[in-house]
């Protein structure tokens, strides 16, 4: 089914965004992490706030911009929809796979046991979301992606 190879794809250049805006080291994405990982960094002078704001702005711009494209290319061109309804119910399922994807694939098992995220003078602190956490965060998420669909869907409607 193609809609799986979409998924697949979409998820892949989720997964590629977060690698180009981390780079070669985990303290460009300093802004994922816990408070307290922060503080610990900062009282380090491995960066500073500022910095870690610019990062985490410069980054958020350019993954939503590019995400939102690529999910209005794939349901607008890819797909061929032009009308809300079945936009906005492929957007959500985009939506949803990708927010259950960020938490199980990229917090839970990237972030979890790769040791390029344990950013050196951290390691006692943990910044991996428990189980719990995961489930807390993707349920709320899965209810503001509920309106997220109805942009991108409104977006390709509109083209």
């Amino acid at each position: 089914m193609i809609i799986v190879l979409q998924l697949i794809l979409f998820c892949a250049l989720f997964t590629l965004m977060v690698k180009i805006g981390v780079g070669s080291s985990a303290l460009n994405g300093l802004y994922f992490y816990p408070e307290p990982v922060q503080e610990k960094v900062y009282e380090l002078g491995l960066t500073d706030r500022k910095t870690v704001a610019r990062k985490r702005k410069r980054f958020m711009i350019a993954f939503f911009a590019v995400m939102a494209a690529a999910l209005v290319l794939i349901i607008r061109v890819w797909n061929g929809i032009q009308s809300f309804w079945p936009a906005y119910l492929q957007a959500l399922i985009f939506l949803e796979v990708m927010n259950w994807y960020d938490g199980i694939v990229i917090d839970r098992l990237w972030v979890g046991h790769s040791r390029f995220w344990v950013i050196p003078g951290t390691e006692e602190i943990p910044f991996v979301q428990t189980w719990p956490q995961v489930l807390k965060k993707r349920g709320i998420l899965t209810l503001i992606w509920i309106a997220g669909a109805a942009v991108i869907a409104g977006i390709v409607s509109l083209l």
